[in-house]
């Protein structure tokens, strides 16, 4: 082959590979895909051109230049602790975490340099400013109140940055060791003392359900007395008003009350608490009344004493009334 004619094929294959990979090159950068949450700022010719969003994107080589992507989700970010002074001058450590998300990728670009240590300086003095202002008990208590002022704050700051602060989250507060110590020893005695209310209220009500069982039962059994007696009276009225209805049934002469009369003597006796027997004068009446009921139908008594002698038959007595 002739040498002249080689040299001017290699530099044809030379141009023709130059330009293929100059093609090549300025479609790869024609193109430009964006994952999905994200944003790209182009930049052409040094100034903001436009915004790409998810998905496929035509660019001018050379002249549009692409920069970081910027995540559109939301963040959440943990600050480290911060030492804040209370209003009662005591120095608490406040753990915050911040949860943002940014709206607009050209602000967030171009408005403020890192947005990032812009939301946690503002976080850091705008948690000394709504801390400041209470004391350590109200910092304690008060979490809500902190975060929404702490949301306010910050989503009124960040607006012009591109940033939609969502929540703001205090993590901890810890107060420093001797004040843990003196609320340790607070709440212990706290809640010795609600202890001892409990035991005392314990104690008094069980005092009162005692003393109000103790007088139902009182009264119930009261109440069982009276019925018993009631009960028991209207037993004897009934049967002292059949025994005497018996007995004006029966039409009973005096033999027969002095006999009952003398039949109800020894039981009298029978008293355990009877030391002496004082004998009623009605029993010498009651001995002649029977005497002279056996001397009429003609027989000896069977048991009691003789009858007393007498010159003269004896008068019938009358019953003592």
């Amino acid at each position: 082959m002739n040498p002249d004619a080689i040299i001017p094929t290699t530099i044809g294959w030379v141009v023709a590979a130059v330009v293929f990979i100059f093609v090549l090159v300025v479609i790869i950068r024609s193109i430009r895909i964006i994952p999905q949450a994200t944003a790209g700022v182009v930049e052409r010719l040094g100034r903001y051109h436009k915004t790409l969003m998810p998905g496929l994107n035509l660019l001018v080589p050379f002249i549009d230049r692409v920069r970081p992507l910027i995540d559109m989700r939301e963040q959440v970010v943990s600050f480290p602790p911060q030492p804040v002074i209370t209003e009662d001058n005591l120095v608490v450590s406040i753990d915050t975490v911040i949860y943002f998300q940014v709206t607009d990728a050209r602000a967030a670009t171009y408005e403020i340099r890192n947005y990032l240590g812009a939301v946690e300086q503002l976080t850091t003095t705008t948690l000394r400013n709504v801390v400041g202002g209470l004391n350590l008990e109200e910092a304690l208590t008060s979490r809500d109140e902190i975060n929404g002022q702490l949301r306010i704050v910050l989503d009124e700051a960040t607006g012009k940055w591109g940033i939609r602060v969502g929540r703001v989250e205090i993590k901890a507060i810890d107060p420093p060791l001797s004040i843990q110590d003196s609320m340790e020893k607070q709440m212990r005695a706290e809640r010795d003392r609600r202890a001892l209310i409990l035991t005392a209220e314990g104690t008094k009500q069980s005092a009162i359900l005692t003393a109000e069982g103790a007088r139902q039962a009182e009264i119930l059994r009261a109440e069982g007395d009276k019925a018993a007696a009631v009960l028991r009276a209207q037993g004897e009225a009934e049967a002292i008003q059949t025994v005497f209805s018996a007995i004006h049934a029966g039409d009973p002469d005096e033999k027969l009350l002095a006999y009952q009369y003398l039949q109800t003597l020894p039981k009298i006796a029978e008293s355990a608490s009877s030391k002496l027997w004082i004998i009623p004068s009605e029993l010498t009446e009651a001995l002649k009344n029977v005497a002279n009921g056996f001397v009429g139908t003609g027989k000896a008594p069977l048991s009691g004493p003789p009858a007393p002698p007498r010159s003269e038959p004896a008068q019938p007595t009358q019953p003592a009334q």
